[in-house]
Parts: C-alpha cells; sequence; structure tokens
C-alpha cells in the first residue's frame, strides 16, 4: 500500500496513547493516526470493574510475555501480562488509582527530568482526572477519566487496616494526597458502574472526529526513516505491510517492553545489538531496553474463622444473586472491588529519609492467580512490594521479526538491599496479620505456613513464589544527560521527529500503582507535543 499522510502518528493506543491522541485531535487542523496491536475493548469483561480478574490472562485481551529464567526467582519464568486491546493495560489492570509517594517524583527532576517535578505535575494528574468527591486541592473533577473511593466493604478488610493501626501506621484517609504513608482504602478507576479506562475516557468519546483515524490490529514494525528523522511508521495488518507517512512526528506509546523494542527493531539502541541482527543503525543509543523496573510482590494468605471472604459468596447462588443486584441497583458490593480494596505502605529498617520503602496490596479472597477459581476455604490475601528497588534489569531483540518477543531479563533481588526489603516487609505484613484486631479473625496460616518464620526462611518464601505487580517501566529512561533515551521534552535522542510517551520514560518507577502516572504522562507529553 502507497504511503498516506498524517500530522502525527501514535503506536499503541494504551494508558497514554488514547490522551495523546485526543488531546492532538483536539485541534481540527491536525491529522492523527492511531495504531493499536490489539482489537475492540467492547466486551463485558473489559467493562465490568472485577472483569480483570478474567481477562488479565486472556489472549484476546493481553499479551503474555515471558521472562528469562533466573537461579534468583527459584527457576522460574515469570508471565509479564500486558494489555492487547484499545486502553491497553488500562483495560486489564486491577483498577487501583494512586500516584505514587510525592517525592518520587522530585526525585524525577533530581535525575535529570526538569519539569517533572511533584508539583510541576500535580496539574497534569488533576486535568484528566474526574474524582466522583468532587474537585479539590490534590483532586481533578473535571477531566474525563472517572475515580472514586472503594465502594465495597468487608469487615476482615477493616480489621486489618485497624490492625495496621494498632501496629503504629497512621490511617491515611487519600493515598492521592500528601502521602502514601499509612493504612486505609484504596481509590479506583471505576465511574458510576463501569471501569474507566483510557479507551473509555479519551477515545470512544471523540471517535466521531474526522480528523482521527484509529486503526486496530495493526502491529507496528518499525519507524520509517530519512536519515535521522523519523518521517512514519510500518505496520503489519492480516499479513500486509503498511506504511504512513507523519508530517510532523511520530509518537511512541506502545509500552515499557514494545516501545524499546520497537526503537532496536527501527535501528535505534546499542550498535552491537543492532548490528549483530543486520539491524541499520539509525543511532547508537545503548540505553535502549535498560533500566528495567517493576514491582516484585509476595503474598501472605490466612484462613478466617468465618465465612467472611469472597471465596465464600461466590460459591454460594445466594451470595452471587446478590453481588449482581448490589452492582445493578446501587454500583457498589464485590463487583466493583479492584485488584486491592485495602492497604497501605510502611517504612522497614531500611527506609531512608522517612520515605515509605513498601507498599501493602489486601483483599479478602485467596486465589492462586486471577482466571482460576478461588480456593475452597475462607481466604485472606495481603502482599507486599518494595516501593523501589535497586536492581536494574534489561530487555533486548531476539531477531529482526515484530512479532517474537524481546528478551526480558527483570534482574530481580540483584541488589541485596532488595532482598532485605522484601524480608523486612514481610516481617511487617506478619506483624499486622498477629495485632488483636485482626488475630482473633484467622485461625490457620496456610501461605507461607507458621513453620517459616526466620529471615531465611522467608527469604526462600519470597524468591521462590512471589511474582510480578505487573508494573514494567524504565526502559526508556528520560533525563538531561547524554545517555538518556529521551529529553525532559520526551523526545528521543540522537533523531528528530520521534518521541516516547509511555510509562517507559520513567527514570524511577513510582512507590506505588503505576497507571495514573502513566495517564499523566500521556496529559503531560500532548501538552509538549502541542507546545
Amino acid at each position: 500500500m502507497a504511503a498516506q499522510g498524517w500530522d502525527y502518528i501514535i503506536v499503541g493506543a494504551g494508558s497514554a496513547g488514547c490522551i495523546v491522541a485526543n488531546r492532538l485531535s483536539a485541534d481540527p487542523a491536525c491529522r492523527v493516526l492511531l495504531l493499536e496491536a490489539g482489537g475492540s475493548d467492547r466486551n463485558i469483561w473489559l467493562k465490568l470493574p472485577v472483569g480483570y480478574y478474567r481477562s488479565i490472562y486472556d489472549d484476546r485481551f493481553s499479551r503474555k510475555f515471558i521472562t528469562e529464567p533466573s537461579d534468583v526467582t527459584g527457576g522460574r519464568a515469570i508471565v509479564w501480562p500486558r494489555g492487547r486491546v484499545l486502553g491497553g493495560s488500562s483495560s486489564i489492570n486491577g483498577l487501583i488509582f494512586i500516584r505514587g509517594e510525592p517525592a518520587g517524583f522530585d526525585d524525577w527532576e533530581r535525575l535529570g527530568a526538569k519539569g517533572w517535578s511533584y508539583q510541576e505535575l500535580l496539574p497534569y494528574f488533576r486535568r484528566y482526572e474526574r474524582y466522583r468527591g468532587g474537585d479539590s486541592q490534590y483532586h481533578g473533577g473535571f477531566g474525563e477519566f472517572e475515580v472514586s473511593d472503594l465502594r465495597t466493604g468487608s469487615e476482615a478488610a477493616a480489621a486489618w487496616v485497624q490492625a495496621g493501626i494498632e501496629f503504629g501506621l497512621p490511617r491515611n484517609p487519600d493515598f492521592n494526597a500528601e502521602t502514601t504513608y499509612g493504612v486505609g482504602a484504596y481509590q479506583l478507576g471505576i465511574g458510576r458502574r463501569w471501569r474507566s479506562s483510557s479507551a473509555s475516557a479519551f477515545l470512544h468519546p471523540v471517535m466521531h472526529r474526522t480528523n482521527l483515524t484509529v486503526i486496530t490490529r495493526a502491529h507496528a514494525s518499525r519507524v520509517l526513516f530519512d536519515g535521522t528523522t523519523a518521517t512514519g511508521v510500518e505496520w503489519i495488518r492480516d499479513g500486509q505491510r503498511i506504511q504512513a507517512r507523519a508530517e510532523r512526528e511520530v509518537i511512541l506509546s506502545a509500552g515499557a517492553l514494545q516501545s524499546p523494542q520497537l526503537l532496536q527493531l527501527s535501528g535505534i539502541g546499542p550498535a552491537a545489538l543492532l548490528r549483530g541482527l543486520g539491524i541499520e543503525i539509525v543511532a547508537d543509543a545503548p540505553e535502549v531496553g535498560r533500566n528495567l523496573q517493576d514491582h516484585y510482590q509476595a503474598r501472605m494468605i490466612v484462613r478466617l474463622k468465618q465465612k467472611h471472604s469472597l471465596n465464600d459468596q461466590v460459591r454460594s447462588p445466594v451470595g452471587l444473586a446478590k453481588m449482581g443486584l448490589q452492582w445493578l441497583l446501587a454500583g457498589n458490593g464485590p463487583l466493583t472491588a479492584g485488584a486491592g480494596q485495602v492497604g497501605g505502605a510502611a517504612c522497614t529498617r531500611y527506609a531512608k529519609n522517612g520515605r515509605p520503602d513498601v507498599q501493602f496490596n489486601v483483599m479478602p479472597l485467596s486465589v492462586d492467580k486471577p482466571g482460576e477459581p478461588l480456593h475452597s476455604y475462607s481466604g485472606f490475601t495481603a502482599s507486599v512490594w518494595q516501593c523501589h528497588a535497586e536492581s536494574r534489569g534489561h530487555l533486548a531483540i531476539r531477531s529482526t521479526d515484530p512479532f517474537e518477543q524481546p528478551t526480558i531479563v527483570p534482574n530481580y533481588f540483584e541488589r541485596e538491599i532488595d532482598r532485605n526489603t522484601i524480608v523486612a516487609g514481610l516481617e511487617i505484613l506478619r506483624e499486622i496479620y498477629r495485632q488483636p484486631s485482626f488475630r482473633e479473625r484467622w485461625d490457620l496460616d496456610v501461605v507461607p505456613g507458621e513453620n517459616i518464620n526466620d529471615p531465611a526462611g522467608l527469604w526462600e518464601f519470597a524468591r521462590t513464589t512471589g511474582g510480578t505487580v505487573f508494573h514494567a517501566c524504565g526502559t526508556c529512561r528520560m533525563g538531561s544527560d547524554d545517555g538518556a533515551v529521551v529529553d525532559p521534552r520526551l523526545r528521543v535522542r540522537g533523531v528528530e521527529r520521534l518521541r516516547v510517551v509511555d510509562a517507559s520514560v520513567m527514570p524511577l518507577i513510582t512507590s506505588a500503582n503505576t497507571n495514573a502516572a502513566s495517564l499523566m504522562i500521556g496529559e503531560k507529553g500532548a501538552a509538549l507535543i502541542a507546545s
């Protein structure tokens, strides 16, 4: 097919890409093409808040990347599902809406991302948000992405929060305000009844714009260049290679795994890697694919004495009917639950400057993994992960085939401080479990078991049973130094008219769940492009 011209071509209709497409196409004079490798998000499991339980590992909506096996994780290869559908991972994630510790964004600026401090970013967070609690200093009330407070109660979850207070943590009424420190209920990306995704918030309401074209099932294969100037994108759809020309810029919003993959396929990456695969070098950029970060969690499960677990409700026809009516009539109840009802953040003995270094995620249920049957007993789960691991991973393409997954090496726990911190976090979590308000509610330590008490045992448990929190980021690091992949305006160094706008630009992973920050990157990125 002959190359067709647009002003902007955006690769990836995920958390950031949908916002960029919305904001740029608001100018009727701008012709915007948005490419998405996945398909439509018109499916009940992508709309129902609790639907992530079914969708996150569903091949129709998710691409399951697989990490390289590692001795430190017991020789396991860990599956990293990423959204492959309109809305990207915002269509399949666990809904938790939390920006992260404000000081973490100040770290971004300290690391060379000028203009990305928390105070400079707060207006962009507020701009896209429609918090159902109303506009305030910390929340936006007039954006498109709906955010709600927790709408389903659980006696056991409330008891866990009280136990956290008994342990010594403060009650935190809003994790998106001054700090993430403390315990409390999480806010979720939910509207009146349905999930808020980047597609539902920013894309579907503007699909009528004649200057915006969205093509699904379009797998980008490379960025086109004239010398070092990006001129367009090539993609594959139904076996056909198609090209389109970008008169202004090409914008990669394909995510932390596929934006660096696409850069490398296009000749931007470590010269030795590209040369070895016979790829013409457009720019020698050694850090493309480096700085890979993720949150790694370990879970503790106890058996409740009374049937206060969602495990019990879903096995009861009456319980299922009640859940359905709660959601249908009032827009609340378990069907509005995210991957965590309550949780919080704490400081282990390794924390620096009084900033939380572990986060907790708590649900009154238990399961081996989403998509599998809930356990037959009255399970209750709490997990812990390190907010800012010091270990760094990397990824690299294996071949010139755009459909072949890259080699992904997370390097979990390469640094001793990371090993120590996850163990210390598990120790805190176990102490919370043992506080009076919660200890009276359970009768069996199921996972890891009462026999595992010492640090060595907890470390062995964490490394051999834990896994991803689905927060990959950092692989196209933003900074002011020559080694950074993109500059603070998100322009790829060494070339012209090419930007990366997604979680891959994070210099440092956020202390908490990453979707809220990914949306912000899309909002600020669009403003930078338009300015």
